[in-house]
């Protein structure tokens, strides 16, 4: 029998980053729709590496690649709220890594939502894996 996934404290988080909801984000029920969170899920990440002067989203030679998603919701989250995204690192492979997201409503001690994705890490022109390059490799172990 598969254990249920529940919801994270703040505490098993490494590194967070602030969001905010949009106008459009809320679905007719009235909460943020659920594809948002995976859009919420990048920006954390792709952010984070930004800052951490692992990515040059023009001109880096080798970029990620997301191969596998997921995410669990435990309470919605609606417009107009502030989101706080906690960001770890689960595993780092020769050319790939395993981000884990928590979604937390600002101030909340609990995930909302609860997700991964794992990037491959391409060659930009012929998208072929290559090894993770050093940069990147500093800016994940603050986050393992």
């Amino acid at each position: 029998m598969t254990q249920r996934v529940q919801a994270e404290h703040r505490d098993a988080y490494r590194h967070f980053t602030t969001l905010s909801t949009r106008w459009m984000d809320n679905d007719v029920y009235g909460h943020v729709n659920n594809v948002v969170y995976y859009s919420l899920f990048d920006t954390a990440v792709n952010g984070y590496l930004i800052d951490a002067g692992a990515l040059d989203i023009e001109h880096s030679a080798v970029i990620g690649l997301v191969v596998e998603t997921r995410c669990n919701y435990f309470a919605p989250i609606e417009f107009p709220r502030r989101i706080e995204a906690g960001l770890r690192v689960a595993h780092i492979g020769k050319s790939s890594v395993r981000y884990e997201i928590g979604l937390f409503a600002e101030g909340d001690a609990l995930t909302a939502a609860r997700g991964h994705f794992v990037h491959v890490y391409v060659d930009r022109p012929t998208r072929r894996p290559v090894a993770l390059p050093t940069p990147l490799k500093h800016a994940l172990q603050g986050l393992l």
